[in-house]
């Protein structure tokens, strides 16, 4: 089973601010068609990024997904495109492990960079990244079984 599902209103308080109006508005990742694979993560704010500057942006959301499966965070192409921001870490990359755990419910955060030589504005609702679903390997040799999962730390 995979979904997102929105943090707790308490997680969000501590994490974006103390606004229940914004925390029941605000939307759990879609696809645009049947042909996408990315499920679109929107803004929960306006935001203004200066050139050079770093921003490290709440999404309100986290994410349920199969032991074998990771989400992949990448940023929007339209982002990269026309107003040259990226990922600071290129692709993020979503353990199932993260989801719930002890410090943060699996809260999911996006940092971005303005590369570009202008100040840009990116509007509340907007699409700043997309999530992608990926089973991944293993090696026959992994005996990552006798670890604990990170929730249970």
């Amino acid at each position: 089973m995979r979904d997102f599902e929105k943090i707790s209103f308490e997680q969000f308080k501590k994490d974006v601010k103390d606004d229940k109006e914004l925390y029941d508005e605000y939307m759990i990742p879609q696809r645009d068609s049947d042909y996408t694979a990315g499920y679109d993560i929107l803004l929960l704010e306006d935001i203004t990024i200066k050139p050079n500057e770093v921003m490290k942006l709440p999404t309100g959301l986290k994410c349920s997904m199969n032991k074998d499966e990771v989400l992949l965070l990448v940023v929007r192409s339209s982002m990269g495109f026309k107003y040259n921001i990226r990922l600071c870490n290129q692709v993020g990359v979503i353990d199932a492990d993260y989801y719930n755990n002890p410090d943060n419910e699996g809260h999911i955060f996006v940092k971005i960079q303005n590369e570009g030589d202008k100040e840009v504005t990116i509007k509340k609702g907007d699409a700043i990244a997309q999530g992608i679903f990926m089973k991944y390997l293993i090696t026959d040799s992994d005996n990552s079984l006798d670890i604990e999962r990170r929730s249970d730390y």
